[in-house]
């Protein structure tokens, strides 16, 4: 009998699991944002002395997570299982990382709602009894997504004003059986929304119905209301997706001018900074949250935040064909204290 579920989608933790240590390490368009105190480590240069854009993310991640794990005050043998995936095919960032760092490791594609759906199945293996330490990690880099899924970058394409920066950074957090908080308390997985978007320079729209149903979803489970919350927090919809999840949660009787916001939004200076639409990629929510979100929890300037990382489920070929980007958003309750 599943009986920490609550309503149609969302579980409730019996043992809520801790979070114990995070880390963030960010490129250095990224550090010249509004957030730069909160990151770890600021790079100097995005190749990070790497031969290739695909080898300094996947070096990202690989420190992003040790860092996490030394934070927390354990070593790597402490840690029993690692949770990990990224944009590159094959999520190869996150596969050379297991390799390196050797942690049993299961490989998620869950594009950029990685981290909060690592933390998700993070929480459940915890909360289950199968681990009392788990690390949950994501990357992504400009450069290596560029030329993955758009234009080469010496092509030098022309950019849409709907279109979005990819964040060049790695977040990685440790949760614990054990811990004095923040703790997770609730998630409620994302399941695929799709209206049909097919311009992969306007993610926000494509991603936005998905926020919004696992948005309404939550709070019918739980019986919260967006007021119930300090910060609602979306990964990676920018300005163009946050306004229509603004505007489709009002027609649905929830009103999000209050405390909702956009990872997208915060990571950069959308005036100063030349990222048209906002921030993506699976490092937007990975870097803001275990930077900015967490940090600001410790401080209790947050006491219950909604984290919720969206994701767009299209690969370089399924869009060449014309098809259409599958919408995904997972949403984690983080409380300060039970």
């Amino acid at each position: 009998m599943a009986i920490k579920r609550i309503g149609n989608r969302t579980i409730k933790f019996q043992n809520p699991p801790s979070i114990i240590g995070t880390s963030s390490i960010v490129g250095p368009k990224e550090g010249d944002g509004p957030l730069r105190s909160y990151f770890d480590l600021v790079l100097e240069y995005d190749t990070w002395g790497q031969k290739s854009f695909e080898k300094a993310e996947a070096k990202m991640q690989e420190e992003a997570i040790k860092l996490a794990i030394k934070n927390a005050n354990l070593s790597v043998n402490d840690i029993h299982f690692l949770i990990s995936g990224d944009l590159l095919s094959q999520i190869i960032s996150s596969s050379y990382t297991a390799r390196e760092i050797g942690i049993p490791y299961f490989g998620l594609y869950g594009a950029c709602s990685t981290m909060t759906e690592s933390m998700s199945l993070g929480a459940m293996i915890i909360d289950g009894g199968f681990a009392d330490y788990v690390v949950c990690a994501t990357s992504s880099h400009f450069s290596s997504a560029e030329r993955q899924f758009r234009f080469p970058l010496e092509y030098g394409a022309q950019r849409k004003f709907t279109s979005q920066w990819t964040v060049t950074g790695a977040g990685a957090t440790v949760l614990s059986a054990k811990g004095e908080g923040p703790y997770i308390t609730y998630i409620t997985p994302g399941r695929i929304r799709d209206y049909g978007i097919t311009d992969t320079s306007n993610m926000g729209a494509a991603m936005a119905p998905a926020a919004v149903d696992t948005l309404l979803n939550h709070f019918k489970d739980t019986g919260f209301t967006p007021m119930d919350y300090d910060l609602i927090i979306s990964g990676d919809l920018g300005l163009i997706g946050r306004r229509i999840v603004i505007d489709m949660m009002q027609k649905e009787g929830y009103d999000l001018s209050e405390n909702y916001t956009d990872c997208g939004i915060k990571i950069f200076d959308t005036v100063e900074q030349d990222v048209h639409a906002g921030a993506s990629g699976c490092a937007c929510s990975a870097v803001v949250f275990n930077g900015y979100v967490y940090k600001e929890i410790l401080k209790s300037t947050f006491n219950r935040v909604l984290v919720m990382s969206t994701g767009a489920l299209h690969s370089t070929t399924s869009s060449l064909q014309g098809e259409s980007i599958p919408g995904i958003a997972h949403a984690v309750t983080i409380e300060k204290s039970i």
